[in-house]
C-alpha cells in the first residue's frame, strides 16, 4: 500500500451491498427471533410486560395502559421497515417475552443497529435473552454487514454493561442527542464490527453451550470474561 492509499483509508475489496432484514426467523437453542405481529403477540406481550413500567422508562414510547392501545402501536410499528421489529419467543414455553428491531439500517454502508429492546423480566439476565441479541448479531455479519451498533441513553447503566458484556466496544457519547419524554438525552455508542465477529461467535457458542452450566444453571465461564478481549475500548463509566 502506497502513501497515499493510506491517506485515503485502506480499501475494501470485494465487499458487497448486503440485503435488508426481510422477517426470516432466526432459530437458537432456548429462543425463536421471528417477525412481530400484533394478531399473534400483542396480547401476550403486553402480559408479560404488566405491572412492570419500568421496562419502557428509557424507551421513547410507553408504558401502555390498554392492551388495545398497545396491539395499535405494535400494528403500527410492524409496519415499517426501519425500524424492523421482532418478536423473542421462549423456545420452550413458546411464551412471547421480547421484543427487539433493527434499525439505522443502511446497506450501502454495510452498518446496521439492534435497538427498542424490550424484554419482560421474565427473560431478562436469561440465557435466552443473550441468545436472541446473538442471533440478530449473528444474522447481520453474516449477511454481510461491516458494523452491528448499539445505543442507549447514556444514563441506562445496564444498557451499557450489557453492550460491553456482548462483546461491543464504546465508542463515546453523543451529548444532548434527542429528547425523549420531555427529557434530555445523551446517546451512548458501541459497536462491534466484521472483523471482531469470528472471535464473538466463538465467545457467544462457549458461552451458550449447556456444558457451561451447571446443575442448578449457574454459569461457568462468564460471557464478558470471554468477549473482554475483543472489545477495542474501556468504558470509562463502567
Amino acid at each position: 500500500m502506497t502513501d497515499q492509499d493510506n491517506r485515503l483509508g485502506r480499501r475494501v475489496d470485494g465487499w458487497r451491498v448486503p440485503p435488508r432484514p426481510e422477517g426470516a426467523a432466526m432459530a437458537g437453542k432456548y429462543v425463536r427471533v421471528q417477525a412481530l405481529d400484533a394478531n399473534l403477540h400483542a396480547a401476550e406481550l403486553y402480559g408479560q410486560y404488566a405491572g412492570n413500567d419500568a421496562v419502557w422508562d428509557y424507551l421513547p414510547y410507553g408504558p401502555f395502559t390498554s392492551l388495545a392501545g398497545y396491539h395499535r402501536w405494535i400494528r403500527d410499528a410492524a409496519e415499517g421497515n426501519d425500524p424492523y421489529f421482532y418478536v423473542i419467543i421462549d423456545s420452550e414455553t413458546k411464551q412471547s417475552r421480547g421484543v427487539a428491531s433493527y434499525l439505522r439500517i443502511a446497506p450501502e454502508a454495510g452498518s446496521i443497529e439492534v435497538g427498542h429492546i424490550c424484554m419482560a423480566p421474565s427473560l431478562q439476565r436469561t440465557r435466552a435473552a443473550t441468545e436472541a441479541i446473538y442471533l440478530m448479531m449473528e444474522w447481520a455479519f453474516e449477511a454481510g454487514y461491516r458494523r452491528f451498533e448499539w445505543k442507549c441513553n447514556a444514563l441506562n447503566m445496564a444498557s451499557r454493561r450489557a453492550a460491553e458484556r456482548l462483546g461491543l466496544s464504546y465508542e463515546g457519547v453523543f451529548r444532548q442527542a434527542a429528547v425523549v419524554k420531555g427529557r434530555n438525552r445523551d446517546t451512548a455508542w458501541f459497536a462491534a464490527i466484521d472483523t471482531e465477529w469470528p472471535a464473538l461467535r466463538e465467545a457467544f457458542g462457549t458461552w451458550l453451550n449447556p456444558d457451561n452450566f451447571d446443575a442448578r444453571g449457574r454459569q461457568i465461564e462468564r460471557l464478558s470474561d470471554l468477549t473482554r478481549l475483543v472489545r477495542q475500548t474501556c468504558d470509562p463509566a463502567l
